[in-house]
């Protein structure tokens, strides 16, 4: 092979090397924008569904697109498109209406025009109580702390377990609120330990343009150590969390 087709086999193989990963980058680019999001879990407000260390995969079709689903939320229109309304229970990620850099995870719990109170760590439904069973406690993997438990079911049959880590919390009783039209109520099911809706100043009503996905699956989970600690691994994954349904 003479020094010219050498030279020319060697740029051809650059130029397909470039296509590739430009096809790459944009077919994982699509994936982002339009299908699904990574998101983790920084914080306890969700236990015991979700812990921390937990790794999700976010639908972002679930609701339609804002530009709060595009990377780095860049303003590009405004509403939704191809919008669906979201449903009481589901455990959505958004962008937090009072900084909306910040993304939260939280439980739907109101929808447009409900009242939502709390009263003596009950939760009321248009003036209804939520029906609501003591289960087994819930025993933290990262303190060995027994925690109060129950099972929640919303009027729409959607049930799950929230946390009672104490009598009498801050926001165990609250004032009654009245989700605006175009605003969603949401909860952390660890109820004493979350800044959530019920907390005005802080989250508040969330529009239905802040929602970016529901949380859908837990691909990783990793007790105390940053996942790119794969030395840790073998001790620290909580295998039996992988690739289970967030509900």
């Amino acid at each position: 092979m003479s020094a010219s087709t050498e030279q020319k086999s060697k740029e051809g193989g650059l130029v397909e090397t470039g296509r590739v990963l430009i096809q790459a980058l944009l077919i994982a680019l699509v994936i982002r924008t339009l299908l699904f999001q990574p998101f983790n879990i920084p914080s306890g407000s969700m236990k015991g569904t979700l812990l921390v260390g937990d790794y999700l995969f976010v639908s972002q079709f679930s609701y339609g697109y804002s530009h709060y689903s595009l990377p780095l939320s860049m303003p590009l229109f405004s509403g939704r498109i191809w919008a669906s309304q979201p449903e009481r229970g589901d455990v959505v990620v958004f962008a937090l209406p009072k900084e909306d850099s910040t993304d939260y995870i939280k439980r739907l719990i109101g929808l447009p025009g409900d009242r939502i109170q709390m009263k003596a760590g009950l939760l009321y439904i248009n003036g209804e109580p939520v029906k609501r069973e003591r289960v087994g406690d819930f025993v933290d993997d990262e303190n060995g702390k027994h925690v109060r438990r129950w099972r929640e079911t919303l009027p729409n049959g959607v049930s799950y377990e929230t946390l009672d880590l104490q009598d009498n919390g801050f926001l165990d009783t609250t004032q009654e609120y009245v989700v605006p039209p175009g605003h969603y109520f949401m909860m952390g099911d660890n109820r004493d330990d979350s800044l959530d809706s019920r907390v005005p100043t802080a989250v508040g009503y969330v529009p239905f343009e802040n929602l970016i996905g529901k949380a859908q699956i837990i691909f990783f989970s990793i007790k105390g150590e940053p996942a790119w600690h794969i030395w840790s691994w073998p001790w620290k994954v909580r295998w039996g969390r992988l690739l289970s349904l967030v509900r």
